[in-house]
């Protein structure tokens, strides 16, 4: 029983990383980046809960990946998408 509800919990974590990378990978990206907002995001089913990993620059900027797609708030609710090479 409790080998099925941690595999259960995988699955659901493992289909909410997949939704995500999906979402990221539906922008088309001019150079490895775009801008997009916060509200499409959302509309296309974003979970901001789930994420793979941070990167933070030496400038102290902050990623949030998901796999090699990431994202990073900017201002006025806006959002570059970014794919890590």
């Amino acid at each position: 029983m409790l080998n099925r509800d941690s595999k259960n919990l995988v699955r659901v974590i493992n289909n909410r990383l997949r939704k995500n990378y999906r979402i990221l990978d539906s922008f088309t990206l001019k150079d490895g980046k775009t801008t997009t907002t916060k509200t499409k995001l959302l509309d296309k089913g974003l979970d901001f809960e789930y994420i793979t990993n941070l990167y933070t620059t030496k400038k102290g900027t902050t990623y949030y990946f998901v796999y090699d797609l990431g994202y990073l708030p900017l201002e006025n609710d806006y959002y570059m998408i970014v794919k890590r090479e």
